[in-house]
């Protein structure tokens, strides 16, 4: 599964102090998020609009000089996985468009699950767009806004009313930098300060790169812009009563263990989920381990509560990025070996609890089993810190379809056989709610119960929005 995407903000509370550097360090902190392209565009008082993307690594894109041509007293920057818009130069972030005299530059972390009806609509008014991204698709509602009216708050609640589903946007108009985080607050969004500086990230972490203070998260529906040297807060009136919906799986999986999201640790979250995997699933065995790396609290906290010694039994190639999709099932098999590699003296004669972080296909996990057994473990017990995936999400995980779904097709039972695996064991919603310290009915779980917090287009409910989205760009690439 991957997440879409990183965003930072950096406003200087001097002019003359230049963002570029800051910003670059603090997508750093976030290539997890996004590994696909990055991009930076920066306000500069003497030359105006500073800007540019790339594909690949974060330290792929930028070099030193390109850095300082960067140079600007306010700007935002993006790293990107596509699950919304094909994997290509085009559809890299920042976004930019003209502006009356200036212009706006726009980054997003999330999913518009209406974007394809928006995106129609602003064709229609003679919009041309050069992606096939929902983010593009904000810029122009945003540009399409602003010929009827000029208080730019007044603009994006307008435009906030018309997008369903989850956003985290850094919007740069000229030299203002607005932040604003949806009324569900789906996306994780949080406000730090250093002297020189406000600065505003997907998570704390690019704070701890930049020395930054973490003020606190964003509010549901609040959007944050920086005048006269103040924070500034305006809560969108149309977001007041919105239903919350945090995404559980930034705490499952997709954020790094070192934040702190909605004043919750995640490696606190993950250890509890260890925790409670023991208490559903106490085995008698010989060796914990994790699949690394977003496993391996939640395997210390299963080795704790457990008193079974904690060990590395899997040895992750942190060179390998995305693989290819593998035609068949012996490629699939080597591109599992590539990432990881089996510490044979540490597995062979022994039991081993095997603690991951979710499901999805089941491919990786099947040849994870057959991988242990051929290193010599004697026996091979699953243990998932996550709910069987049932359903596609529709808010910016890339998962597969609810036909591939192995979850949604087979029983628990079944998976264990075709895995090969001793003992098969998902941690249950409600343990999951109770490690992770919030309200049920303040999480999205629609990929574990089909609960879904918006409204879903009919025409995106076969399959996921993911797919959905590389079929359009497929059709439009053929054209």
């Amino acid at each position: 599964m991957k997440d879409k995407c990183g965003i930072v903000g950096i406003h200087s509370k001097d002019s003359s102090k230049d963002v570029s550097h800051l910003i670059y360090y603090g997508l750093y902190a976030l290539q997890h998020r996004g590994q696909e392209s990055a991009g930076i565009a920066t306000h500069n008082i003497n030359f105006g609009l500073n800007y540019h993307c790339g594909m690949g690594l974060v330290t792929d894109v930028f070099n030193n000089a390109l850095i300082k041509s960067l140079a600007g007293n306010v700007g935002i920057g993006h790293v990107r996985y596509s699950t919304t818009g094909a994997s290509k130069l085009e559809s890299s972030q920042p976004f930019f468009t003209d502006l009356n005299d200036g212009f706006i530059a726009i980054a997003h972390n999330g999913d518009i699950v209406n974007s394809g009806a928006l995106r129609d609509e602003l064709s229609k008014k003679g919009y041309e767009f050069k992606s096939d991204t929902d983010s593009e698709v904000v810029c122009y509602l945003i540009k399409e806004e602003h010929k009827e009216e000029t208080d730019i708050l007044k603009i994006i609640d307008n435009v906030s009313q018309k997008l369903i589903g989850s956003y985290s946007l850094v919007i740069l108009i000229n030299d203002e930098l607005y932040v604003l985080r949806d009324p569900m607050a789906m996306k994780p969004l949080v406000l730090g300060e250093t002297e020189d500086f406000y600065v505003v990230a997907s998570e704390s972490v690019a704070f701890d790169v930049m020395n930054a203070e973490l003020i606190r998260d964003f509010k549901p529906g609040e959007l944050i812009y920086f005048k006269d040297n103040k924070i500034n807060s305006y809560i969108l009136p149309s977001a007041k009563g919105s239903k919350l919906a945090h995404c559980m799986f930034e705490y499952v999986y997709f954020a790094r263990p070192d934040s702190v999201i909605d004043e919750k640790s995640v490696y606190n979250t993950r250890l509890k989920i260890g925790e409670a995997l023991y208490e559903e699933f106490p085995i008698d065995a010989d060796l914990v381990l994790p699949v690394p790396d977003s496993s391996i609290p939640a395997a210390i906290g299963y080795a704790r509560a457990s008193g079974i010694p904690y060990g590395e039994g899997l040895i992750k190639n942190r060179y390998v990025g995305r693989t290819f999709i593998m035609p068949t099932q012996a490629e699939r098999e080597i591109a599992v070996r590539l990432k990881v590699n089996p510490l044979r003296h540490e597995l062979k004669g022994k039991r081993v609890v095997v603690i991951d972080d979710s499901i999805v296909r089941g491919t990786t996990s099947e040849s994870l089993v057959k991988i242990l057994k051929a290193a010599g473990a004697k026996e091979v017990h699953m243990l998932i810190g996550c709910p069987p995936v049932m359903a596609p999400c529709f808010y910016g995980v890339a998962m597969a379809t609810k036909e591939e779904l192995i979850a949604a097709n087979m029983s628990i039972e079944d998976i264990r056989q075709k895995l090969g695996a001793e003992t098969l064991g998902y941690i249950s919603i409600e343990s999951l709610v109770k490690a992770i310290g919030i309200d049920e009915s303040k999480l999205c779980l629609g990929c574990l119960n089909e609960d879904y917090p918006t409204e879903i287009p009919d025409d995106l409910e076969a399959e996921s929005y993911y797919d959905y989205y590389n079929r359009l760009s497929d059709s439009e690439d053929e054209e």
